[in-house]
């Protein structure tokens, strides 16, 4: 019926316009049915944005997991980290030892102790920072330089209950060799750090502070150990300094040439003078970590070498 209509609407007179007619009728109709194809797909997409359902949250990553799980065990390590203006260093280290230690299931939180005065680098004082500034929830920490990754997961990094454990020993250390080194990564309990006094904070610049917290060790009677079984040798750690682009305050200022050697017998945590400028939580690529900006206090009387002049 529907064609027999379609074929007397063509066959009468004026059939051109007959069929101009038609086609602006179904032009119209295709025209209104798109807009309202249209108006349906902006309403779904408005009623989708506007919807109470989220986007769903990403995957989780291993520097993501947890840092406190009680099921790691009882003891939790304050990684403490002394610092000052090597960004590009710190930016790989926070995230690779946040990742490394994860994977070990050691309880851990990063502190990077900043020295923002305008005295020279003390090592040592940082380090006694730290330590004083870790809280009560840690008990053991590793003094860790930040230019020193461990690429052997086999490292111990647990709680060095029976004595200072010295991670980067001589036979491991890139650089370092000679037998009464303990530089680079050193664990100890908190009990043995403070039977030491901590370390010295006479040593401004680089250097000689570890030599001089050796003797502390022997002092408190305190034995040293170190990995065994580690066969990877000097590729045991990953040393990340560029020393053409980060050149090491050596320079040894007044009497410090003379004094560096000498054992500082009453020094360290009870002489310790700083003030902590502020503090801020940080993530770096998924790792959390508190900066502690520290201004160190120098007795120039003591220790003229703390400025260069």
């Amino acid at each position: 019926a529907h064609y027999s209509s379609l074929n007397k609407f063509l066959s009468g007179k004026c059939t051109v316009y007959k069929l101009f007619g038609l086609c602006m009728v179904l032009l119209l109709v295709s025209l209104l049915w798109l807009q309202l194809s249209c108006s349906g797909e902006m309403s779904s997409t408005l009623h989708d944005r506007r919807g109470p359902q989220q986007p769903p949250p990403p995957p989780p990553c291993a520097a993501n997991a947890p840092v406190d799980d009680a099921s790691w065990g009882p003891h939790k390590l304050a990684l403490i980290v002394p610092f000052r203006e090597r960004f590009e260093e710190l930016l790989e280290f926070v995230p690779f030892m946040h990742t490394f230690l994860n994977k070990k299931k050691i309880r851990h939180k990063i502190l990077v102790i900043n020295q923002v005065d305008h005295y020279r680098f003390n090592r040592a004082s940082l380090i006694n920072v730290g330590y004083l500034e870790s809280g009560n929830d840690t008990d053991y920490l590793a003094m860790h330089d930040v230019d020193l990754l461990p690429l052997n997961e086999a490292l111990d990094y647990s709680f060095p209950e029976e004595g200072p454990f010295h991670v980067a020993s001589p036979e491991l250390h890139p650089l370092y060799h000679y037998k009464t080194y303990v530089g680079g990564i050193l664990l100890l309990t908190k009990k043995h750090y403070h039977m030491c006094n901590g370390m010295s904070n006479r040593f401004w610049g680089w250097g000689r502070e570890d030599d001089e917290f050796y003797r502390r060790l022997r002092k408190a009677e305190l034995q040293l150990f170190r990995p065994s079984g580690i066969t990877t040798g000097y590729k045991t750690f990953l040393h990340i300094h560029d020393p053409a682009w980060r050149k090491r305050d050596q320079k040894r200022v007044a009497t410090q040439k003379q004094e560096q050697f000498k054992v500082d017998p009453e020094g360290g945590l009870t002489n310790l003078r700083y003030q902590v400028e502020s503090r801020q939580e940080l993530t770096i690529g998924g790792a959390p970590c508190t900066i502690i900006n520290t201004k160190l206090e120098c007795d120039q009387s003591q220790t003229p070498w703390c400025l260069l002049v």
